[in-house]
């Protein structure tokens, strides 16, 4: 299937169209697919980001992507290491207009080809999970992008220390239980935590996502925001179009 000249969509894929039509996303029918964590990431980093961004792990780029349709001012670069997703994350740059504004590189975070110090905003919707705490999908995109197999949590802080700028902010999404050990490691790096909020998927429950901006060489001093119950104001985050 093509949708114009220059994007293709194979039988194993899906278009989704996100944020009431602003977006429409390539991704996998049976492979990795995003969640409501992506889109509440970008709405999170929005208010900080401006400048050169860069997306570690940006899988199909839905996260850079709904950033930019949200109104950032901003040039974004995404780096995945899955070689699918990195194509599919390309196809929808030129899907949805966007390749002048969001690039892509096919590589390792632990490898990364850009220069020291050079970013304002560091993005990340991590894998979590560590291979030896639960069973892992036999599909081996899932696996990758859930569990910590090619990149774990200090592969992912060292990788943003060494991208940020002073005072360059990284921004994430993490299971809140998680918290003391995200936060643990960014101020090991020099990364304070200035700003979070937590995702409960009621207004009786426990917390289950962690969205925390750090920023580089700052004060401490920490913002906690409202809190986001279910999926916030994104009740329904896409629709199946082909």
């Amino acid at each position: 299937m093509s949708l114009n000249q220059s994007v293709s969509v194979s039988p194993e894929e899906s278009v989704d169209e996100i944020l009431w039509g602003k977006l429409r996303i390539i991704q996998s029918k049976k492979g990795y697919r995003f969640s409501i964590d992506a889109i509440l990431l970008a709405e999170f980093a929005l208010r900080h980001a401006k400048g050169l961004l860069v997306d570690l792990g940006t899988g199909c780029g839905v996260v850079a992507l709904s950033l930019l349709a949200m109104g950032a001012n901003a040039h974004i670069i995404g780096i995945e290491i899955q070689k699918e997703l990195a194509h599919q994350a390309m196809r929808n740059s030129i899907l949805n207009r966007l390749q002048e504004r969001f690039s892509v590189i096919h590589g390792d975070i632990r490898y990364i080809p850009l220069k020291r110090g050079c970013i304002d905003m560091v993005l990340s919707n991590p894998p979590f999970r560590r291979p030896s705490s639960c069973l892992m999908s036999p599909d081996m995109s899932k696996a990758i992008a859930k569990n910590q197999i090619l990149m774990s949590l200090d592969d992912l802080i060292e990788g943003a220390r060494y991208l940020l700028k002073s005072k360059g902010r990284l921004c994430l999404v993490y299971p809140a239980e998680q918290a003391t050990v995200l936060i643990q490691g960014l101020r090991r790096k020099g990364l304070e935590p200035k700003r979070v909020s937590f995702q409960h998927p009621t207004p009786d429950s426990r917390a289950e996502l962690l969205l925390l901006e750090a920023q580089l060489g700052a004060r401490p001093g920490l913002m906690i925001e409202p809190p986001i119950f279910g999926q916030g104001s994104h009740s329904n985050i896409c629709q199946v179009q082909a």
